[in-house]
């Protein structure tokens, strides 16, 4: 049985309780989602210089992503803030490509060109990424 969700105050979203183990493979399957997202973003770009080594090193970087992304993310944000309001939220696109390009630093056998290329992968990736939720059902 599908439980509704209610939504309280600024947005938060209050779920019923569900089943804990379906959440985890959900959470697992978007998780995978990801690392084929990736796999394909780079495979589209290589010739302008993306390469990823094979299927384990993309799941990798969807690791070293989303970590980047719950942490150094948000500090950047923070602190380029101005910058952001200035050019009306388009600077989060460079701080996007910087995570992508601090993530081909940190995972071997995932290179990143330079930053343009960075921030065509982030563009790419989140247009197949969208793709894939939508093929696959599974939405954030």
């Amino acid at each position: 049985m599908r439980q509704r969700a209610t939504f309280c105050g600024i947005g938060c979203k209050t779920i019923s309780k569900q089943n804990p183990n379906l959440q985890i493979v959900a959470t697992i399957v978007k998780f995978l989602l990801s690392a084929f997202a990736i796999l394909i973003t780079a495979y589209l770009l290589e010739d302008f210089g993306i390469y990823i080594h094979n299927y384990l090193t993309a799941i990798l970087v969807a690791l070293v992503l989303s970590l980047l992304n719950m942490v150094v993310k948000p500090i950047i944000t923070i602190l380029t803030l101005p910058v952001t309001i200035l050019t009306l939220g388009l600077f989060l696109l460079i701080i996007n490509a910087f995570i992508i390009y601090m993530a081909g630093w940190l995972v071997p056998g995932f290179d990143v060109a330079n930053i343009w290329v960075a921030l065509v992968f982030g563009l790419i990736y989140s247009l197949v990424m969208s793709m894939l939720n939508w093929v696959s059902g599974t939405r954030s």
